[in-house]
């Protein structure tokens, strides 16, 4: 994997000057794995905040060709994209390796787009799919979605007298995906920019479908200082809500263990999505969520350590 200076150094193929709110975590994470992929790649982007700030006609922030498309489909795009380069590589109109680079949010990821993701994964594409996860619609109003924490606020699961935020647990999507034995799975975040790009880099080299899903903090959506994103980001990693792991055909590793596992706590209070759950009225529903993420982490736990 290229050393940070050599990756600082490079040329950027997702370029400064989009429209991404200060402190976006999902365009530092473009730009990242835009450095890995290099310019022989595709970007296939489906509707959402990075499709809205990266291509504003009559401009653009992509240096490599980018695909916009509907909400739902950007892994069926991507799917005929790489059905097509096949295609040519077999005639001899193309000899050169081509990366292709499916993307969207939990929106278009999670919900709108599970079916075409679904069907790209079992008819072994061979192509990147990543999702920047936000936990919810944050393009269109900041709405739940079913990547949207316990306990939080949104436009469509407000914390008042009637339901004290969002009501159900998160779709465990990573896990879903590798259910589809495909070759490589991964999670991540964007505060360990090592563990990142050396996924990205390894989702590439293998033939087949991929999927890295990646925790992408938003200072709107979240309510927090944009100077906090990457702290926030290592936080999640620290409290285990979102650990750092791959799954290599079948083989579950682990990349990062706290040394001292901190409290759920100590992320929820970071941001102002979850202030209303710091009332003694709702301390039961931390406890609900700590013993979740206790029950999720001894569970990778286990599967980490039977190996096949």
């Amino acid at each position: 994997m290229p050393s940070l200076k050599q990756l600082s150094a490079q040329k950027d193929l997702f370029a400064g000057g989009h429209r991404a709110c200060a402190g976006c975590a999902a365009s530092v994470i473009l730009r990242q794995v835009a450095l890995i992929a290099g310019k022989n790649t595709i970007f296939i982007g489906a509707t959402g905040c990075m499709e809205v700030v990266s291509t504003i006609f009559p401009y653009t922030a992509w240096k490599v060709p980018f695909l916009h498309n509907a909400f739902e489909n950007s892994a069926a795009t991507g799917s005929g994209v790489e059905a097509m380069y096949r295609s040519l590589k077999k005639r001899g109109k193309i000899t050169k390796k081509i990366n292709i680079i499916s993307f969207g949010g939990d929106g278009g990821t999670y919900d709108i787009g599970f079916q075409s993701l679904s069907g790209a994964m079992e008819r072994r594409h061979n192509m990147l799919y990543l999702c920047y996860n936000n936990e919810a619609y944050m393009n269109t109003g900041i709405q739940r979605s079913s990547a949207t924490p316990f306990g939080a606020h949104t436009t469509t699961s407000p914390a008042g007298t009637v339901i004290p935020g969002k009501q159900q647990f998160p779709k465990d999507l990573t896990e879903a995906i590798a259910a589809h034995d495909i070759p490589y799975v991964a999670q991540a975040a964007p505060h360990n920019w090592v563990d990142f790009t050396k996924k990205v880099e390894k989702a590439l080299s293998i033939e087949g479908p991929t999927f890295i899903n990646i925790l992408s903090p938003c200072p709107l959506g979240w309510v927090y200082p944009p100077h906090l994103t990457i702290k926030i980001s290592k936080l999640a990693a620290e409290t285990c809500f979102w650990p750092l792991y791959e799954v290599e055909y079948g083989v579950h590793k682990i990349n990062f263990k706290p040394k001292e596992k901190k409290p759920l706590i100590e992320w929820l209070k970071s941001q102002g999505r979850f202030k209303h759950l710091l009332s003694e009225n709702n301390k039961h529903i931390i406890e609900a969520a700590q013993k979740e993420v206790e029950r999720k982490w001894d569970r990778l736990l286990k599967m980490a350590e039977a190996k096949i």
